[in-house]
């Protein structure tokens, strides 16, 4: 397990502790795109504008209930890197984060890992 991973996985942990989504709701962490390569070269702002419609989902609810009752479970789960709208969600500041709460219908996709 990389720094990386450990500090993720803490991260995750703590935030699941501090609020767990209802139902189809799923509290995500936008991506910030980075401001620079992996050689140390700062990238311009023209290859990371308009970057922040990936997040990182941090907590699900467990499910949605159907008419007769029935749960039906979401189709992402923690750890899953999911594509945005451009609009909606809602902001809520969890520790000195600020992350974002939207249904599950509202997400656009899951990015393959």
């Amino acid at each position: 397990m990389t720094f990386f991973d450990a500090h993720r996985a803490h991260f995750m942990s703590a935030t699941r502790r501090l609020i767990k989504p209802l139902l189809d709701r799923v509290l995500v962490e936008k991506i910030t795109p980075p401001t620079k390569s992996l050689g140390g070269v700062l990238l311009p702002e023209s290859m990371t504008a308009g970057k922040l419609n990936e997040g990182m989902v941090v907590a699900c609810g467990p499910g949605r209930r159907t008419m007769t009752g029935e749960l039906v479970p979401l189709d992402v789960k923690d750890g899953d890197t999911v594509v945005l709208p451009e609009f909606g969600g809602t902001a809520i500041n969890v520790g000195d984060k600020e992350m974002f709460v939207y249904r599950e219908e509202e997400l656009i996709g899951v990015v393959p890992k």
